[in-house]
């Protein structure tokens, strides 16, 4: 059996079970995919990376990349308020393994079809290590796209779910891969297992982001992948603007204060990277018709600050100010 890389796309990455998309036109097969959008859309482009040793662990399971890798490009989209419409993947692989390839292609259009994508294209290479490579685009109506730019003085600070949950499971993934190495493994309780899978498989707001964008409640949005506080910077940033962040407000789960304790879940809420919720600053006059319109989603989310005039990040607790050592969240080259 040939295990080229043509062999190899034919094999692996043609599996979808569903109809194609009316706007595909050209798909894989071609020296260029081609597709189709209509008058007043427009379209949401991002690309997103995944390289072995740096964004996951070797001993990760092809299914569970997959599901993080398209998760993490779904989150991108859903933090513009787009439609999620057309993948394209660009996989580096250090050697043919069917069964890995098997798995991590059944996951990959596991999600794709639950999200009404269309894998439209890509690459297959030889490289020393295991590397992912996402470009999703998707569709948004003209000058409904939620941006960074555009929070207000005086918006609420929203999040959706828990924060920190991630942070915390590849903390416990971290710390049993080094157990092993010393040849102790210790069982993994039920809330640690729930952490470690917040962080293999987080769950892209894809609905919420829709929401947000077409019914007009958030004027800006992020999805929190470095860090809240990093992550909320870059709204600020843009928007020129600064922000008062209620520590008691931040939405910890049950299971990472069970965990870790109250003083390090809030840190990982704070700047723990990968959760890929959102942040969204929603006007005042739009609070009562944001719960009125999340309420069928079933979404949780919490408002933990209020946007500010002057460009800095304050903390209260219980209304009261206070002082927090520095904060940073996660960055590629540090």
């Amino acid at each position: 059996m040939s295990n080229g890389e043509f062999d190899i796309i034919q094999r692996y990455f043609t599996a979808s079970k569903r109809l194609q998309r009316k706007d595909v036109i050209v798909s894989i097969g071609d020296d260029c995919a081609i597709t189709e959008h209509y008058q007043n859309q427009r379209i949401a482009i991002t690309t997103d990376t995944m390289v072995e040793n740096t964004h996951f662990l070797p001993s990760i399971k092809p299914a569970d990349l997959a599901y993080k890798a398209a998760a993490t490009n779904l989150s991108d989209l859903a933090a513009m308020g787009a439609t999620p419409a057309w993948f394209s993947l660009a996989i580096t692989l250090p050697h043919v393994d069917e069964q890995w390839l098997s798995e991590f292609s059944q996951s990959l259009f596991d999600v794709l079809d639950h999200y009404n994508v269309a894998l439209i294209g890509g690459d297959t290479t030889k490289g020393p290590v295991y590397t992912i490579t996402i470009t999703a685009q998707g569709i948004v109506p003209k000058g409904k796209a939620l941006c960074r730019h555009s929070a207000q003085d005086g918006d609420w600070i929203y999040v959706s779910g828990t924060l920190g949950d991630s942070a915390a499971g590849l903390a416990l993934l971290l710390q049993n891969a080094e157990q092993e190495q010393m040849g102790a493994q210790s069982a993994v309780t039920f809330e640690q297992e729930y952490l470690i899978q917040r962080h293999l498989r987080p769950t892209p707001r894809v609905l919420l982001g829709l929401e947000l964008a077409s019914a007009e409640l958030a004027n800006a949005a992020i999805d929190i992948s470095d860090g809240f506080i990093a992550d909320l910077g870059h709204i600020l940033q843009r928007s020129q603007c600064g922000a008062v962040i209620d520590l008691d407000k931040l939405p910890l789960s049950e299971q990472l204060i069970e965990t870790v304790g109250l003083a390090q879940a809030e840190k990982f809420a704070l700047t723990g990277g990968e959760d890929y919720e959102l942040c969204f600053t929603v006007p005042d006059r739009n609070r009562e018709k944001l719960e009125r319109a999340l309420a069928h989603i079933g979404v949780n989310y919490s408002c933990v600050g209020q946007i500010r005039h002057k460009q800095r990040i304050s903390f209260q607790r219980n209304g009261k100010p206070v002082e927090l050592d520095s904060l940073q969240g996660f960055d590629h080259f540090k």
